[in-house]
């Protein structure tokens, strides 16, 4: 074996040693909040979701350092490094805190998405829980980019960093949709994670490099990433529109009537 391929070896084995820790405290921390009592510790925990619960258990174990005020805001966690903000969901609700928070510190979104998600139906009359079936549809780091739109002007801040946890999921369902099957429409119950199978960090400019599927040509259309990230055309165009914003990808021209890329720094 030559030397390269000896330290290559060395780094993947470190890197999966890292990841293998992080899963085990990842597993700590869903025993810890599905098994014991959710912490009481401050404002907004009483009505905390399992899947919230778990990821702040996760980041910051140290129950003084959860739920703190700042200013007139509540910060999920502030460790000495940075606050973090476990948003499940709707980054349009973060703007009025980011701005605030920014001015404090670093502040770190931590965004989880659901790499394999199964599903459990729940009948509301009778109580009664269908045994889980496995979702088709697999999650993506690329998954991120409908929410940055939401925020993508803010991005340029420095101070703003991103964990995207990629987790395994048990999603509970109520059957009162308005098909026949009360599946179409149906309200979501409750998110159970199970496992955490990987994290992405971005933590500087380059780091959003990260999220450009491999594969792509030179220059590439929307349509091309579309096919790269197995995103819809519209989320594709949309994840375009804030790579471009943040100058990770230039335009060189155009193909018909889409704009042709390049990652070309």
């Amino acid at each position: 074996m030559q030397k390269s391929d000896t330290l290559r070896t060395r780094t993947d084995n470190k890197i999966m040693d890292n990841l293998e820790m992080k899963q085990m405290r990842f597993l700590n921390a869903c025993e810890k909040i599905r098994y014991g009592s959710k912490n009481s510790n401050g404002i907004g925990t009483l009505s905390e979701k399992t899947l919230h619960a778990v990821l702040k258990e996760y980041y910051e174990p140290r129950i003084e350092h959860q739920e703190v005020r700042v200013e007139s805001y509540v910060a999920d966690i502030m460790s000495e490094r940075e606050i973090i903000e476990i948003q499940t969901q709707n980054f349009n609700k973060l703007r009025s805190k980011l701005k605030v928070f920014t001015k404090v510190c670093d502040v770190r979104i931590v965004y989880p998405i659901a790499s394999t998600k199964w599903l459990l139906w729940v009948d509301k009359t009778t109580g009664e829980i269908s045994p889980p079936r496995k979702s088709p549809r697999r999650g993506s780091y690329y998954d991120i980019f409908h929410e940055l739109y939401r925020i993508k002007e803010l991005l340029k801040n420095p101070r703003i960093k991103l964990s995207i946890a990629m987790v395994e999921i048990e999603e509970y369902r109520y059957l009162d949709g308005w098909s026949r099957d009360k599946k179409k429409g149906s309200s979501r119950c409750e998110r159970i994670p199970i496992a955490l199978t990987d994290e992405i960090f971005i933590d500087s400019h380059k780091d959003y490099y990260k999220l450009i599927p491999p594969g792509l040509k030179p220059d590439f259309t929307s349509k091309d990433f579309k096919s790269a990230s197995k995103l819809s055309l519209s989320k594709a165009q949309l994840a375009l529109n804030v790579l471009y914003y943040l100058e990770v990808v230039n335009r060189t021209g155009k193909a018909g009537k889409l704009y042709t890329y390049s990652t070309e720094r």
